[in-house]
């Protein structure tokens, strides 16, 4: 067994969960909007100290202690989180802070901004929520039609994207644009896994990726191993293990994604350990 280095969470989530479980302690009950973070099993961890979880700002019981999660959420609802809270936790991932505060400025300078990433991510309708002008919303080069003229394009990253993938699209838009300004502002960790899981596909017979399936840069771990030729199982938990997958296969590699706590990949690495 071949485990990627790094593993484990991610300094956003580490640093949301532990500010988390900090008010939970503190306050006994607290509210997020959404999910605080991209794995089921340690969001039911955190239920089971006291989280609960709402779907809008407007639902946030008066006078309470709400968390925003660590995607972030867009400007109007972190407003409300305030209006109707005693106290706002911000468990927002600092690097997607930062991707909040570049849509910010190039809105305000004029340029119509671009976010390279998946439109339905949480973390995407946060980021355009601090956008008070044009946006545009793409998941690679394959949706930016050749033939459409732009002015002046300002481009950034949802933070879990394929460095690849980004560049590919910011390249294409730049045929097309009569000015552009481009910030990366992929996480530099999923950049570091990315690269990781790609030294480990040439060490082993297969990867097994753990993290949640409703986590974007889990996806692109699997997406980079299956690309490579692995063969690539996901899982959730080590629940999920197929004795039957695992079966002529001399070395197998672990990945896992930046919302995946330490004791789902502990659990699964003893688990491999005894089949």
């Amino acid at each position: 067994m071949v485990v990627a280095s790094p593993t484990g969470l991610c300094f956003g989530v580490r640093r949301a969960i532990e500010r988390l479980e900090g008010a939970l302690m503190e306050y006994g009950v607290v509210h997020s909007l959404g999910s605080p973070i991209h794995n089921p099993q340690e969001v039911a961890r955190l239920v089971g100290l006291g989280l609960k979880l709402i779907d809008k700002a407007a639902l946030m019981p008066e006078g309470g202690v709400s968390f925003v999660r660590a995607h972030g959420v867009a400007r109007s609802e972190l407003e409300g989180l305030a209006r109707r809270s005693r106290l706002v936790i911000d468990g927002t991932c600092p690097h997607v802070s930062v991707a909040q505060g570049r849509a910010e400025s190039l809105s305000k300078e004029g340029y119509k901004v671009v976010v390279v990433g998946d439109s339905k991510h949480p973390e995407v309708r946060g980021i355009l929520g601090y956008i008070d002008g044009e946006s545009l919303v793409i998941s690679g080069e394959s949706e930016i039609d050749a033939e459409t003229r732009y002015g002046r394009l300002g481009i950034l990253s949802q933070t879990t994207q394929k460095e690849s993938s980004f560049a590919a699209a910011v390249s294409k838009l730049a045929l097309s644009s009569g000015e552009i300004k481009v910030y990366n502002t992929i996480c530099g960790a999923t950049i570091e896994r990315q690269k990781s899981i790609q030294r480990l596909a040439a060490q082993v017979d297969g990867i097994i990726v753990i993290g949640g399936k409703n986590s974007a840069n889990t996806r692109k771990l699997v997406e980079i191993s299956e690309s490579l030729g692995v063969p690539t199982m996901w899982i959730e938990h080590s629940g999920e293990l197929s004795r039957g997958w695992l079966q002529g296969k001399r070395s197998i590699g672990v990945a896992a994604g930046g919302s995946t706590p330490d004791w789902l990949i502990k659990d699964l690495k003893c688990k491999l350990q005894t089949l």
